[in-house]
């Protein structure tokens, strides 16, 4: 075993699920806590005083106040959309067009995808986010670039090259069949390498013919171990679009459902303005549903009704949706899920919100055994928040009666000041 490390300070773990029964009684939170840690998995947590007498030779490190919790885990992302986020007033038809077509045309070029790739992962880590599920382009090269990237940064990540044969510019489409050869070869080459996973990622219905999304379902038949990620629901003018282009689907999940393109390890982002059918059909095959409010507001989609399917047992993530969506940070997108969820009338609790953004996501991309938590055995990825990181916070923080009026000032106003440090697969990275 090499050296154990440990980290001292006030820790944040789950012990089941907060939306299903008493929050309360789903949390695990030590005022004096601890967690050991070595050759990157986690050995044991507690009592601080108990794990470090447990290991008398370790390196510790005392973080005082802050709160020590798993890395967060972003369900939804673009990483070739981060050189556009907060570019001005698109709905999602005209964004695509206006910013994120262009920009994905300039991936082609090796160099250009290297370098957001590795821009992208560290503005995630600097913002504690430890793991990510990304869609690249339709361009083998961002595939590699972004594998490459989180390889040297030892992140555990999901991601997929982004397939499209119509309703896209020349540039940005492939072909049913090269969709089908390029996913399987990347896959090949990445998928379960080391903490790498590969996703069969067709954009959405629009963007891919019928033979295509017939293609994509037969690759994930042959490789039923990778997930499979895509879009749903996430306006309403898309979902006429979809009723145009397939009129002969029950609805928007029948496009997928009908091609093979739905099960219990498909990730759908968005998943707002869902028929009933379709709510009972992704809770009977537990799909994954991925919630990503910054961007639902920003380019004005709508309201994702997160206790309705969450509260109902739902397999549901969170996430940042770069760049249509606003911000890198975890902390910002719990902000706007619980302003979604005031809108709807209910009040979101703050260990449901990190629940979300950590064993939640985690649990959508099929990872809650390796991470999202703290766990003896689980992968250490970890995330060591300051709760006074700026005045506005600090003095919420220095009149907070208990340990949850202490953390929400800084979900709710919170951003990378308040990381403290991240630590992946065991090593400090910030």
């Amino acid at each position: 075993m090499t050296q154990v490390t440990v980290l001292k300070g006030q820790t944040l773990r789950f012990s089941s699920n907060p939306f299903l029964g008493n929050w309360g009684d789903a949390i695990d939170f030590k005022s004096r806590g601890a967690v050991a840690m070595a050759d990157g998995k986690i050995l044991d947590h507690g009592e601080a005083d108990i794990v470090v007498a447990k290991f008398p030779q370790a390196d510790v490190r005392d973080y005082g106040s802050d709160l020590i919790m798993a890395g967060f885990v972003d369900a939804h992302v673009h990483y070739p959309q981060t050189a556009i986020i907060a570019s001005w007033g698109k709905r999602l038809i005209d964004w695509l067009n206006g910013y994120t077509f262009p920009e994905e045309m300039k991936f082609n070029n090796d160099d250009y995808a290297t370098d957001i790739a590795g821009r992208y992962l560290d503005l995630a880590l600097a913002h504690g986010t430890t793991s990510v599920a990304s869609y690249c382009t339709i361009h083998p090269q961002s595939v590699d670039a972004f594998f490459t990237q989180a390889e040297a940064r030892q992140m555990r990540v999901v991601a997929g090259k982004t397939c499209m044969d119509r309703n896209a510019p020349d540039g940005l489409c492939d072909t049913a069949q090269s969709a089908y050869d390029d996913s399987k070869t990347l896959l090949d080459r990445w998928h379960k390498r080391g903490r790498a996973e590969y996703a069969i990622t067709p954009r959405f219905s629009p963007t891919s013919t019928p033979d295509q999304l017939a293609a994509m379902g037969a690759l994930w038949a042959e490789h039923p171990s990778c997930l499979m990620q895509t879009h749903l629901s996430e306006q309403t003018d898309e979902i006429t679009w979809v009723r145009e282009l397939f009129p002969n689907a029950r609805d928007y999940l029948d496009t997928y459902e009908q091609f093979g393109l739905l099960g219990a390890k498909g990730l759908y982002g968005h998943a707002i303005h869902l028929e009933p059918r379709e709510i009972d059909r992704l809770k009977e095959l537990n799909a994954g549903i991925v919630h990503c409010p910054t961007s639902n507001t920003f380019i004005g989609s709508g309201l994702f009704d997160l206790m309705g399917l969450a509260g109902t047992g739902h397999r549901v993530g969170l996430a940042t949706d770069t760049g249509g969506g606003s911000s890198f940070s975890m902390l910002r997108t719990m902000a706007a899920a619980y302003e979604i969820g005031q809108l709807h009338g209910t009040a979101i609790h703050p260990s449901q919100l990190l629940w979300l953004a950590t064993v939640g996501s985690a649990r959508s991309l099929h990872m809650d055994d390796k991470i999202g938590n703290i766990d003896k055995d689980l992968e250490a990825d970890l995330v060591v928040i300051d709760l006074a990181s700026t005045r506005a916070i600090e003095q919420r923080y220095a009149a907070a009666k208990d340990e949850w009026s202490a953390i929400f000032p800084t979900i709710m106003m919170g951003d990378d000041r308040a990381i403290r440090s991240v630590w992946v697969n065991g090593s400090e990275v910030s």
